[in-house]
């Protein structure tokens, strides 16, 4: 019979690779909409203005293309995803 061994240092580091991880330029590009939704509003009314928030992310897209090196359909996705997550915290904001 025989019997198979198990290596922990391996299955943790495959462990730790199947992680997800953060788009590049996500974090910096919240950052930046943040700023940028100050002069544009994101929220108008209590609802989402989709052309500031897709104006935002065209700004930020350029700028995480620029720091990252990353291709433009990558850039804008962390874009999007940093402005829409900054447009929802200013509808929850709005509500309260």
């Amino acid at each position: 019979m025989s019997y198979r061994t198990v290596s922990w240092t391996r299955l943790s580091r495959s462990l730790h690779d199947s992680r997800p991880r953060i788009p590049a330029g996500l974090m910096g590009a919240r950052v930046l909409i943040e700023l940028g939704a100050r002069t544009r509003p994101l929220v108008v009314a209590g609802r989402y203005d989709r052309a500031a928030i897709m104006a935002a992310a065209c700004k930020a897209a350029t700028g995480i293309q620029e720091r990252c090196g990353v291709s433009r359909a990558e850039a804008m996705s962390s874009a999007l995803k940093a402005t829409w997550q900054v447009a929802k915290a200013a509808h929850r904001a709005a509500a309260h």
